[in-house]
């Protein structure tokens, strides 16, 4: 069933309508976590600090904490400063310590906690609204199943980026323009790829105006769209007096760029080339799925704002040069990949559709114990 780029029927996403959805991300969240709990138990390690503190957790910690202008220099002369991270996530963290007395990482965790709720909905808002119910719940569950889905429970930015980006592009779909202004300049306050965001709903925008939707509302949504990217990174320009190239130059110290892939295909060569063969093999077949499930979503011919974002956020995520071990996180957010194997879900009888869901919930919750226990996301 093709979705369109007109504004489908909508019964309204409500807490009702939405709560299956919301327990399925739920008991798939708990159950890694439990995992987590007993692998760590046995390997003499603590959750807390696993999802808390350790990584860019630790990074967003100290911002909460300290502010600005931290940065380590390496023994090879690369700095590392946290003006890379954008500024959201450490102000939410600081803003749910001062009341409850948590520590920074704690608070992160808590923000990661409600803002994957608030993604779980927001992608169940934007899977019902294409293809009902039904599709939106398992849409929900198999992004909570993911391998890598044990970092929608750490203090990370990608469950809050998610949440912002789905709502937005519900809001764009629905020709909610402000809300999807607002909500755009959240995701750009929030993570790099908020560019993403703000390219969808321009997309949406003029898609709409081309059908002759013309209003100030619209107006305003395009132009809020891209404040909060475009503010963040001009207060970079001028901190570290680099200008309009000021925050590229601070990833670039961090050995971040975007080379068209050319860095992480010779990681993958090298893997083919060593002992390591299965893994660059692994490799090819996870970039071979997500280019597949893309083009899935192209075929079914999702809403132009879906896969726009999409296409973005996979191309930053694969054709980026940092470090490789991120790439599967970096590419939670594209929440439009499961849509079509939950529309395929959906068709089967309800027992089949359960089955593949607890098989892929308890294979992440098994990796996500494995993965924090050992090298971990960066």
């Amino acid at each position: 069933m093709p979705a369109s780029d007109a504004p489908p029927k909508d019964p309204g996403p409500g807490p009702r309508r939405a709560a299956p959805a919301l327990a399925a991300f739920a008991a798939v969240r708990l159950l890694g976590l439990a995992v987590l709990a007993v692998w760590s138990a046995a390997a003499g390690s603590s959750p807390h600090t696993l999802l808390s503190a350790r990584w860019d957790s630790l990074w967003y910690a100290r911002i909460a904490a300290r502010g600005y202008g931290y940065e380590v220099v390496l023994p090879s002369g690369a700095v590392h400063s946290n003006l890379a991270f954008f500024p959201l996530l450490p102000w939410l963290e600081r803003l749910v310590a001062a009341p409850t007395g948590l520590s920074y990482g704690s608070a992160g965790l808590v923000v990661s906690a409600v803002a994957g709720l608030a993604a779980a909905w927001g992608i169940f808002a934007v899977a019902d609204l294409l293809y009902g119910r039904r599709a939106g719940v398992l849409a929900v569950a198999l992004w909570a199943a993911l391998p890598v889905g044990i970092v929608q429970s750490m203090a990370y930015s990608e469950s809050l980026f998610t949440a912002l980006a789905a709502w937005a592009l519900y809001a764009a779909l629905r020709g909610r323009w402000l809300t999807a202004g607002l909500l755009a300049a959240g995701a750009g306050l929030t993570r790099p790829v908020g560019a993403a965001v703000v390219a969808a709903v321009w997309v949406a925008a003029a898609l709409a105006w081309r059908r002759g939707e013309r209003s100030w509302r619209m107006a305003a949504g395009v132009l809020l769209a891209p404040l909060g990217a475009a503010a963040y990174v001009l207060w970079v320009g001028a901190r570290t007096g680099g200008g309009l190239t000021g925050y590229l130059d601070v990833q670039a110290g961090w050995g971040n760029g975007f080379d068209g892939g050319w860095a992480f295909a010779r990681f993958i060569g090298a893997r083919l080339a060593s002992s390591a063969f299965l893994a660059g093999v692994g490799l090819i077949a996870g970039v071979l799925l997500v280019l597949w499930l893309y083009a899935l979503c192209v075929r079914r011919r999702l809403p132009a704002a879906l896969l726009v974002y999409c296409g973005i956020v996979v191309a930053l995520a694969l054709c980026a040069s940092g470090y490789f071990g991120s790439k599967p996180r970096l590419l939670l957010p594209a929440f439009p990949l499961v849509l079509p194997p939950a529309v395929a879900l959906a068709r089967r009888p309800g027992g089949w559709a359960a089955a593949v869901v607890g098989g892929l919930a308890l294979v992440s919750a098994v990796y996500g114990a494995f993965w924090l226990n050992g090298s971990g996301p960066p």
